[in-house]
């Protein structure tokens, strides 16, 4: 006997596993973990715990914009007497004084700190001693008066 075919539903029957059989995945992460921090995000909250850290002993630095980017710009870029590119090394940071009505900027440059670092801690003191030194510029002080616990670490 021949058993009959039986004939195609009109509308596909919905999936309800996926192609592999297993099932639905479930949630990539616990809803309490945010997934898109960057590696530029966790660097920025890294400069700005720094200065809050030296905002509590410095107020005067609540004045000073405090920026983040990339990388530093081509040599002739930077005003004169800002950059380290005259000696053949990559600036981690710079400041720029205050001009007019411009706040005086510090500005860290990521991509080099990333580079000459291996790991969160080790990245988290060399944003702080960058911060601190260039703060340090700023003020016209030692790096170790504006923090006691700089070169420490």
């Amino acid at each position: 006997m021949d058993n009959p075919v039986p004939p195609r539903p009109s509308e596909p029957r919905p999936r309800r596993r996926d192609r592999h059989g297993r099932g639905m995945r479930g949630p990539i992460a616990p809803p309490q973990v945010p997934l898109s921090v960057s590696r530029a995000d966790t660097f920025v909250d890294l400069v700005h715990d720094s200065v809050d850290r030296l905002e509590r002993r410095w107020p005067q630095l609540s004045d000073v914009e405090f920026l983040v980017r990339e990388v530093p710009p081509p040599g002739g870029a930077e005003p004169p007497g800002t950059g380290d590119w005259d000696d053949g090394t990559v600036p981690l940071g710079r400041m720029v004084a205050a001009h007019g009505d411009r706040p005086a900027r510090i500005v860290i440059y990521r991509r080099p700190v990333e580079i000459r670092t291996k790991g969160r801690d080790d990245r988290a003191l060399l944003v702080h001693e960058v911060v601190v030194e260039q703060v340090a510029e700023l003020l016209g002080l030692a790096p170790e008066s504006v923090d006691p616990r700089y070169g420490q670490d």
